[in-house]
């Protein structure tokens, strides 16, 4: 066939783009290869705030009613650059959206070890605000992993990125110590340590993507969806169909799956956030303090390719119910843990983040299926802006509950909402509305003109 023939050809911003020879499997590894490179990197990034970000916020706050805000910050910041990354990403593509989000995370890194150096209370909580750029992009590259995969197996590809995440983010925690004797040999308080470690992180994350992420996935998908609209209806078997259902909107989907993953961050952030805090109270060294939270991060992370196939093979519904009773059995057991007994901590904390990643896999496979690919990356911006304020206030808000109750309270409360999240997983769905809007998806075509998908 011909370059000019529309029957297998699509023109996006003046690439020809044959539709007959594109390796799509090929793109989807490509891409998958660069994004997990660059998640190795944002894992250990990621790590620095959830460790020490609350004891650094006591040293210089110097209460600890306070010492949930840097969880609060940070998860603020991340929602507004959720929204961004997300806008980004819809108008540009994934490269420009996650680049821009890791370089982002990286300054405010930097910031904080600055304001640390400094004593600077304001210079720490605008970085903060700043740094959580990493953490919305750490969640964003999720979705990117997904664009060029196949329906079926959408949940394995997202559950990929996510545990590609596991090295640096398990690493980090446990590099306290040695990133804080490096913080102390530059003249640096030891609590800095970790941000640096971020700051540089989080800028080798995104240089990977603005070098390596080509052809851009989205932009790709974007281009092959239009391709494939542009065929007559009898050239593939089924393709108009595929066509009809990718630009439909599951508006009942995407509430059960970003209400999911809301109640899920809310939960997990507010144990995680005062974990450090109650463990530090009952004479726990940093050491230890890390172990816990790299044990939490891990079981963030590490189950993600078993939750991936499950969602792809029984559906998100139970998968969203199991994580609300890990969730349920981690508020239950941290409640009741002894203050003295790392070990029973470690295990609360782990199933605190299997309920996270059931919670999060499962809502994101739902929120994905949802939203059609020409308003996809846009959506899943204001969904994870939804997830992110969520977690701020469970941040912002555990260091009061803490102070004026206890940590037990918090676990409790935390174990009630996640029974909440079972049962909304639970309730019997309704038969699927599917709502397709008038006047834009209707110009998807002309949209992806502006996008041309680059032979590299």
């Amino acid at each position: 066939m011909t370059a000019g023939d529309s029957t297998s050809d699509a023109v996006r911003g003046g690439v020809t783009v044959d539709v007959a020879s594109v390796e799509v499997a090929a793109l989807h590894r490509r891409s998958l290869r660069v994004l997990m490179v660059s998640q190795l990197l944002g894992g250990a990034g990621l790590a620095a705030g959830v460790t020490v970000g609350a004891l650094l916020a006591e040293d210089m706050l110097g209460s600890t009613r306070l010492s949930g805000l840097p969880a609060g910050l940070f998860t603020l910041g991340s929602a507004g650059a959720a929204l961004l990354v997300g806008q980004l990403s819809q108008r540009s593509g994934r490269r420009p959206g996650l680049a821009a989000g890791y370089l982002a995370g990286a300054l405010g890194g930097a910031g904080v070890v600055a304001a640390a150096a400094l004593g600077s209370i304001w210079l720490l909580l605008a970085s903060l605000l700043v740094y959580g750029a990493g953490t919305a992009t750490n969640l964003q590259a999720r979705y990117a992993g997904a664009d060029l995969a196949p329906a079926e197996r959408r949940g394995a590809s997202m559950s990929s990125i996510l545990v590609a995440t596991t090295v640096g983010a398990v690493a980090g925690p446990n590099l306290v110590g040695p990133t804080g004797d490096l913080a102390t040999s530059l003249g640096l308080p030891a609590l800095s340590g970790p941000f640096l470690l971020a700051a540089v992180a989080y800028a080798a994350a995104g240089l990977v993507l603005l070098i390596w992420l080509r052809p851009d996935p989205l932009l790709a998908a974007q281009a092959l969806a239009g391709a494939r609209a542009d065929r007559p209806a009898d050239d593939t078997p089924g393709a108009a169909a595929a066509v009809a259902a990718a630009s439909r909107w599951d508006t009942a989907g995407l509430r059960l799956g970003t209400t999911a993953m809301v109640l899920t961050q809310v939960v997990m952030v507010a144990v995680m956030t005062m974990t450090p805090i109650h463990m530090r109270d009952h004479h726990h060294g940093l050491a230890a303090t890390g172990l816990v939270i790299a044990v939490h991060i891990g079981a963030m992370y590490l189950p993600s390719p078993v939750t991936g196939r499950l969602a792809d093979r029984y559906g998100a519904r139970p998968v969203l119910a199991a994580g609300g009773l890990a969730l349920l059995a981690a508020g239950g057991l941290a409640a009741g843990a002894p203050g003295g007994s790392a070990a029973v901590l470690a295990l609360a904390l782990a199933l605190l983040g299997l309920g996270w990643n059931l919670g999060l896999l499962g809502g994101t496979t739902l929120v994905t299926a949802a939203v059609p690919l020409a308003f996809r990356a846009r959506t899943q911006g204001r969904v994870d802006l939804a997830v992110a304020l969520a977690g701020a206030t469970g941040g912002m808000a555990s260091g009061m509950v803490t102070a004026a109750t206890s940590y037990a309270t918090l676990s409790l409360v935390g174990a009630a909402l996640a029974l909440v999240v079972v049962l909304v997983a639970l309730r019997p769905a309704r038969p699927a509305r599917h709502a397709q809007p008038r006047a834009r998806v209707q110009p998807l075509a002309s949209d992806m003109a502006a996008h041309p998908v680059p032979r590299r």
